[in-house]
């Protein structure tokens, strides 16, 4: 069998070796011991969080990638009489606005340059001037570049007008700390193949239990009923369909993992030093990130096509593949970028790495690029 190659993406990820080995058995979804990993995950998540349920939150699990968990709360938050104000700085705040669009949902786009953090102010503004708006939706880290929307800022000013805050975390949830109370989270969405480390199969959601009861009346279809998940989750334990079993037991392995390592923190300390390592590296190489350093996250990092005839991205993508790694192509509407993930069961030495390679890869096709 080939070895894995490294994965330096935003998901899925490089997982460790005993998380993959957690899935190597097989549980009923109906087993006692499968319930307890549940309600073990569920009460881990709050914690990740920094909230529990004694304060009021809720922790549901949505069988289904990230945007499956995205399309519940859109579909079961969201009332006939509501509108939505998404916060749109990237393809991942598009593509919220389009499941509002397909739902029907009436909707105020608020769109940024992909390299810009939105304005609060014009976020204050758009509430103010739309009085009938009763959601709000952001991505916490957009992927499509790596920069750090200001979900708490942006929360506060969701709860000085009395709006419903929608979170999307996928990308940042445990390993960029966040305290869901504090920063008037009432929604938090992320999912099994981030920086938790697990493997792919489901989204979760912490909702504040006050919002999530006030979706029962509002499903638009069943598989993704927000409301009714939570209800047969807290009934019996019990999934409605068919759950993940397997990247369940991964991820209770990987929320052991995740303690050990110290929690978000340590864990977004892990990748702090990835992302210094990689940055320094690259610029080293002659590459240029795509944003500024005070916009840019640790998660995942962008940067610029060289300015060299001879650069050819797929060529460039496929020459890493072959030697063991994988890089992520970019998303940018205007501008010619890729991407290079800092999180999953990778180190230092795994960027160092990655570094080799790529000076490898540029002196095998001829480009001499000067430092950054």
């Amino acid at each position: 069998m080939k070895p894995d190659k490294i994965l330096f993406t935003p998901g899925p990820l490089t997982t460790s070796a005993t998380v993959k080995q957690a899935m190597l058995r097989d549980l009923g979804s109906r087993d006692f011991e499968f319930i307890e990993k549940v309600q073990f995950i569920r009460t881990k998540l709050l914690e990740a969080g920094e909230v529990s349920k004694q304060e009021g939150y809720e922790t549901i699990i949505m069988q289904g990638s990230g945007t499956f968990g995205i399309e519940s709360v859109i579909a079961s938050a969201l009332p006939v009489n509501g509108h939505l104000l998404v916060i749109i700085n990237g393809v991942y705040g598009e593509r919220i606005s389009k499941i509002a669009a397909v739902h029907h949902i009436q909707q105020t786009r608020l769109v940024f340059n992909e390299n810009e953090i939105p304005d609060l102010q014009k976020v204050e503004a758009t509430l103010k001037e739309n009085p009938s708006i009763t959601h709000v939706a952001v991505i916490h880290c957009e992927t499509t570049t790596g920069i750090i929307n200001p979900i708490d800022a942006i929360g506060q000013i969701c709860a000085k007008h009395g709006v419903i805050y929608i979170v999307d975390a996928m990308s940042s949830f445990g390993a960029v700390p966040v305290n869901i109370k504090q920063s008037k989270i009432d929604f938090l969405i992320s999912s099994s193949n981030k920086c938790i480390e697990g493997v792919p199969g489901f989204s979760f959601i912490i909702a504040k239990k006050d919002k999530l009861l006030s979706c029962e009346p509002n499903t638009r279809n069943l598989s993704l009923d927000l409301y009714a998940q939570w209800k047969g989750l807290e009934g019996d334990g019990q999934f409605r369909f068919t759950p993940p079993t397997h990247s369940l037991l991964a991820f209770a392995q990987a929320l052991v993992e995740l303690e050990q390592e110290g929690g978000v923190k340590g864990r977004g300390a892990r990748y702090i030093s990835n992302y210094k390592t990689l940055v320094a590296g690259m610029e080293q190489l002659g590459f240029k990130e795509y944003l500024t350093e005070e916009n840019r996250g640790y998660i995942i990092t962008c940067f610029h096509y060289p300015e060299h005839e001879l650069f050819d991205f797929k060529r460039f993508y496929e020459a890493l593949n072959e030697k063991g790694f994988v890089i992520y192509p970019g998303k940018l509407s205007k501008v010619n970028c890729f991407r290079i993930g800092n999180i999953g069961r990778i180190t230092t030495s795994d960027i160092q790495d990655l570094l080799k390679a790529i000076a490898v890869t540029l002196k095998e096709t001829g480009i001499a690029l000067l430092p950054a």
